[in-house]
């Protein structure tokens, strides 16, 4: 079976500082993204759960699910070079993954 592509990730708080700052935001129900030019030559995404959407099992919860949503959604993400950082609002807790699968689908296609 074929592997999927994972896209490189915001890691850096220097990175996630310059695309808050300076990015544009995108705004949905459970997530807001927003995106940035990227000094490197792909899109990168990394994510933000701040305790606002619960505890820390919550918010993991909440951060696998945006990382398997954004490895499922690569085909959506922009192919021009792009920072984005996925926001996670406190109903994410329980929208579900297919609800912030869907949501990642429509923000991507929004940013691109």
């Amino acid at each position: 079976m074929a592997e999927r592509a994972i896209p490189d990730r915001l890691r850096r708080s220097a990175d996630f500082s310059r695309v808050q700052a300076g990015g544009r935001r995108v705004r949905g129900a459970h997530l807001q993204a927003v995106h940035a030019p990227s000094p490197t030559p792909q899109a990168r995404c990394g994510f933000a759960v701040s305790r606002k959407v619960g505890n820390a099992v919550v918010r993991n919860r909440v951060k696998r699910w945006l990382r398997e949503a954004v490895r499922a959604e690569n085909s959506s993400l922009p192919r021009r070079a792009f920072d984005v950082v996925l926001i996670a609002r406190p109903s994410a807790a329980t929208a579900g993954y297919l609800a912030l699968r869907a949501e990642v689908r429509d923000l991507f296609s929004r940013v691109g």
